[in-house]
C-alpha cells in the first residue's frame, strides 16, 4: 500500500499499451551478480483450483469458479490501495533478476497497478507497473532485478481509486528467477536535434546531430515541399560529457525566410520538423501562464474556461474533503486554527509550501514588471482578458489577477498578532499522510496540518508583499497596503528569528523544502523591500550584507532555496537610489557572460553544465534560469548575444537535446505528457486529462530517486536521466515554481519579435 510519495527536497516511458511488452529492468543496483533459481514463486498462480493462499481487501470478494481470479471493484474509493488482491512471503533474493507475468482483463477498461514490495511501511517498491488492462484482456510482461534479499516480498494489484465500479480478472500469474534483464533504451528518433517548435526569422538557429564520424559532414535545411533552401558543412565536436555522445553542431541561421514544416538533414538522417515564425511564443506567452488557473486550491475550476479540465472545487470541507478553511497545526506546534484556503497546490500533490509559492508568485510579477520598464516590453500582450480566467473583464491585467490569487494566500499563512511568533509565516500546509494517484482534489480525504514556522517562509512573504506593494497599487490600494503592512510586519519577525529552519525530516505528505541557510532570503526581501519604500534600514541591510559583493550567479542557477539572485535582479532592473547600483547592474552582465560562455562550449548549447556532471531535480528550472539572468543583461545593455542565447537556451527545452523532445507539452512534436500529478493523470485514469498545454516538465535528473525511474536508469548519462512516466516523480513533476522561468521568457523571447528586437531599460 505504498503512498508511492515525493522525496528529497521537493519532493516516461510511454503508458502501457495492451499487448505491448514494457520492461521495468534495473540493473547494477547491488555489487554482486546473483541468480535466483528459475523456479516459480507463485503460489496457484493458474486458480485451477480455488484460489488459495491470494487474499484481497475486505471490499472485495475473490471468485476463481472459471480458473481465473475475478472481483467486482467497488466504485467511489480514493486510493489506489484502497482495493488490493495479493500475495505474500515471495522470496527474493539480491541482485538477482526476475521476469513478472500475468493475464488480465477488466470491463470496462481501466488502468491498474501491479507491484512487488516490501509489505510493511515504507512499502519499498522493487517493482512498479500500470498496466492498461482492457476487456478481451492480454498478456503482460515485466522484468526486474530485486536490490534487496527478502524472505516476504508482495505481490499486489492496487486496483482502487476508480468513481465507478469495475470488474478484473487475472490469471496466468508467474514470477521466476534466472531471467534475462531488459535494456531500457529510450526512442530517441532521428539523431538530427533541432528545436520541434521554432526559430525566430531573424534568431540563430542551430542544432546538433548525434554521430561517430569525426570530420564535417554537409547538411540541408529543406522547406514543407522538400526543395533545399540552404546548405553547409557541421562542426565536429567530439564527446559530449552529459549525454554521452558524439555530435556535432549546425548553424543554419543565415535562412531567415517565415515557414511551416521545415526539416534539416545530415549524415543520411533528417530532423523532426520545425517552424520559422514568431506565433508558437506569442501562444506560450499565454499557455505558460494559463496553466496557473488550473492549479488553483479552494474554487471550481470552470468548464467554459479550460475546456477538459473543468472540477469541482478542493479542499473547501465538502465530505469526504476536510477542506483548508480552518485548518490546525500539527500536534504541539500551536493551538489555533487559519483560514488558509485558496492559493495554487505545489506541484502532483495537493499541498502548499510558501517557499515554493514564493519564487513562483514573484516571477509572475517580475514578468509584468519587466513588461512595463523593458524598451522590448509589451504590456498590453497582458492585459486583461488575455488568460481567460474568472476575474477577467475587471480592469486588472490577467497576470496581476493569477499572482494575486497566489499572494492572498501567503498573507493567510502569517501568524496572527497575539500568538507566539507573531508575524512569522507557517512553512507550508498539506496532507497529514501521502496519498495516491490518482486523486482529484476535492476526493482528498486527509487530515490538512498547518507545519510550524520558518524564517525562509517569512522573508519570502516580506519580498512577495513588498513587491506586490507596489505592482498593485495603481488597481488596489487596500491590497497594496496590506502587503505593505505584512512585509514590514514579516521582515520584523525573521530579524527576531533569523534561524528557524524547516525541518529536513518533516516530508510525510508533502515535500519538506528544508533550508538551513537563509541570507539569501534576507538579502532578496531588503532588497524587495528597499526598491518599494526607499527606507535607509533596508539599504543599510543590502550594503552590509556579504551576498551584495559576492558572485551569485551558481553553475547549476537559482531557485527556491537559492534566492540572492532574486534581489540582485531587482535591484539591477527596478528603479532605487542603491548608492553602488550600477555595479548591480554591471555584476549580472558578468553572469550572463559566464552562463553564455558555458553555453557556446556546450555541443549541445545548453547554459548549465554543473562540475561534477550531475543534473539536479528540476534541471530545466535552472536551466531557464540561466537564461532569465541572460535576458536581464539584454535589457541592461541591449547587446544581442544575451538575447541570442535565451533563444538557444530555449532550443534544448524544446527538442535540441539528447533524448531529442520537448519537455513542454503540447509544443513539438515529442513532447512530454505525462507529468507526475494526482489530477492531470490520464496515463492512470483515461478520463481524466493529461497535463494542460504549456506546462513544463522537471526534466533529467541525476539522483533518479523514484521506484521507476531506479528501474530504468541505473548509470545514466545526465541528459538522459529522464522518464516521461507519471510516476518517475524525480525527473517528470510539474510545478508552479518551474512553470514560473518558462512563463517569464516566453513573454521576454515573444517580445523579440522577429529576433532583431533593440533592447535595454526605459
Amino acid at each position: 500500500m505504498s503512498p508511492n510519495p515525493p522525496a528529497g527536497r521537493r519532493r516516461r516511458a510511454a503508458p502501457l499499451a495492451a499487448g505491448i511488452v514494457v520492461a521495468l529492468a534495473v540493473s547494477g543496483l547491488t555489487g554482486g551478480n546473483a541468480q535466483a533459481d528459475a523456479v516459480e514463486q507463485i503460489v496457484n498462480g493458474t486458480f485451477d483450483d480455488g484460489h488459495v493462499p491470494w487474499w484481497s481487501t475486505a471490499n472485495l470478494t475473490l471468485d476463481s469458479s472459471d480458473g481465473r481470479l475475478c472481483a467486482d471493484v467497488p466504485g467511489g474509493t480514493i486510493n489506489p490501495w484502497d482495493a488490493i488482491i495479493g500475495q505474500d512471503d515471495i522470496a527474493l533474493q539480491a541482485g538477482a533478476t526476475y521476469e513478472f507475468r500475468f493475464f488480465g482483463s477488466a470491463t470496462p477498461g481501466k488502468v491498474g497497478k501491479a507491484l512487488i514490495q516490501l509489505p510493511v511501511a515504507p512499502y519499498t517498491q522493487y517493482l512498479a507497473a500500470n498496466p492498461a488492462l482492457n476487456v478481451s484482456g492480454d498478456s503482460y510482461r515485466y522484468t526486474f532485478t530485486s536490490p534487496v534479499d527478502l524472505p516476504n516480498a508482495q505481490v499486489a494489484f492496487q486496483i482502487g481509486g476508480s468513481t465507478q465500479p469495475w470488474r478484473i480478472c487475472l490469471d496466468d500469474i508467474s514470477l521466476t528467477g534466472d531471467a534475462e534483464p531488459d535494456v531500457y533504451e529510450p526512442d530517441t528518433g532521428p539523431r538530427v536535434r533541432v528545436n520541434q517548435v521554432g526559430y525566430l526569422p531573424r534568431g540563430p538557429k542551430n542544432a546538433t546531430v548525434v554521430t561517430e564520424v569525426a570530420e564535417a559532414l554537409p547538411w540541408q535545411l529543406r522547406n514543407d515541399a522538400g526543395t533545399v533552401v540552404a546548405s553547409g558543412t557541421t562542426q565536429p565536436r567530439g564527446l559530449d560529457e552529459s549525454s554521452g555522445q558524439r555530435v556535432h553542431s549546425i548553424d543554419f541561421g543565415d535562412h531567415q525566410k517565415r515557414g511551416t514544416g521545415y526539416t534539416l538533414t545530415t549524415d543520411g538522417d533528417t530532423s523532426r520538423p520545425f517552424d520559422i515564425g514568431t506565433g508558437f511564443y506569442e501562444q506560450l506567452r499565454l499557455d505558460a501562464l494559463r496553466f496557473y488557473y488550473t492549479q488553483r486550491s479552494g474554487v471550481e475550476i470552470r468548464e467554459d474556461l479550460r475546456p477538459g479540465y473543468g472540477r469541482p472545487a478542493g479542499h473547501i470541507g465538502v465530505a469526504p474533503n476536510q477542506g483548508d478553511v480552518s485548518v490546525p497545526c500539527q500536534p504541539g506546534v500551536c493551538e489555533y486554527s487559519l483560514d488558509v484556503s485558496g492559493g495554487w497546490y505545489d506541484a502532483g500533490d495537493h499541498g502548499k509550501y510558501v517557499v515554493n509559492g514564493g519564487i513562483s508568485v514573484h516571477q509572475l510579477m517580475s514578468e509584468y514588471e519587466r513588461s512595463l520598464l523593458a524598451r522590448t516590453g509589451e504590456l498590453w500582450k497582458l492585459r486583461d482578458g488575455t488568460l481567460d480566467l474568472p476575474e477577467s473583464g475587471n480592469w486588472v491585467p490577467d497576470i496581476l489577477d493569477e499572482a494575486r490569487w497566489e499572494q492572498e494566500f501567503l498573507l493567510k499563512m502569517q501568524v496572527p498578532a497575539g500568538q507566539p511568533y507573531a508575524g512569522m509565516v507557517h512553512h507550508k500546509i498539506h496532507d497529514d499522510s501521502w496519498t495516491g494517484l490518482p486523486l482529484l482534489p476535492h476526493l482528498d480525504p486527509k487530515r490538512r496540518e498547518l507545519h510550524p514556522v520558518s524564517t525562509a517562509a517569512t522573508l519570502n512573504l516580506a519580498a512577495t508583499a513588498a513587491q506586490a506593494a507596489r505592482v498593485y497599487l495603481p488597481y488596489d490600494w487596500r491590497f497594496a497596503l496590506e502587503n505593505l503592512r505584512a512585509a514590514k510586519t514579516a521582515w520584523a519577525a525573521a530579524t527576531s528569528n533569523p534561524a528557524m529552519y524547516a525541518d529536513p525530516n518533516d516530508g510525510n505528505g508533502g515535500g519538506a523544502y528544508a533550508d538551513d541557510n537563509v541570507t539569501d532570503e534576507f538579502y532578496w526581501a531588503a532588497a524587495e523591500l528597499f526598491i518599494t519604500t526607499g527606507a535607509g534600514e533596508y539599504r543599510d541591510f543590502l550594503l552590509a550584507s556579504p551576498l551584495h559583493t559576492t558572485d551569485v550567479w551558481r553553475d547549476r542557477g537559482f531557485d527556491w532555496g537559492n534566492t540572492a539572485q532574486l534581489g540582485r535582479l531587482q535591484l539591477a532592473t527596478l528603479p532605487n537610489r542603491l548608492p553602488d547600483r550600477e555595479r548591480i547592474r554591471q555584476s549580472v552582465v558578468t553572469g550572463a557572460d559566464t552562463y553564455l560562455a558555458t553555453m557556446e562550449a556546450h555541443p549541445y548549447g545548453i547554459p548549465y553544465a554543473p562540475t561534477d556532471n550531475t543534473y539536479d531535480w528540476g534541471s530545466n528550472n535552472l536551466i531557464l534560469n540561466n537564461a532569465i539572468v541572460m535576458a536581464v543583461a539584454f535589457d541592461i545593455t541591449g547587446t544581442d548575444r544575451y538575447r541570442d542565447g535565451v533563444l538557444e537556451t530555449m532550443d534544448y527545452i524544446f527538442g535540441r537535446n539528447a533524448l531529442n523532445q520537448s519537455y513542454v507539452t503540447g509544443y513539438g512534436e515529442v513532447a512530454s505528457e505525462n507529468q507526475h500529478s494526482r489530477w492531470y493523470a490520464h496515463q492512470l485514469n483515461t478520463d481524466l486529462p493529461n497535463p494542460p498545454r504549456g506546462t513544463l516538465s522537471g526534466g533529467p535528473n541525476s539522483s533518479i530517486q523514484d521506484p521507476v525511474a531506479q528501474q530504468k536508469l541505473q548509470g545514466c548519462a545526465p541528459q538522459f536521466c529522464y522518464l516521461d512516466d507519471i510516476e518517475s516523480w524525480s525527473t517528470n513533476e510539474l510545478t508552479i515554481n518551474w512553470n514560473a522561468p518558462l512563463a517569464w521568457l516566453a513573454a521576454f523571447v515573444a517580445d523579440q519579435d522577429n529576433g532583431d528586437a533593440r533592447g535595454r531599460l526605459r
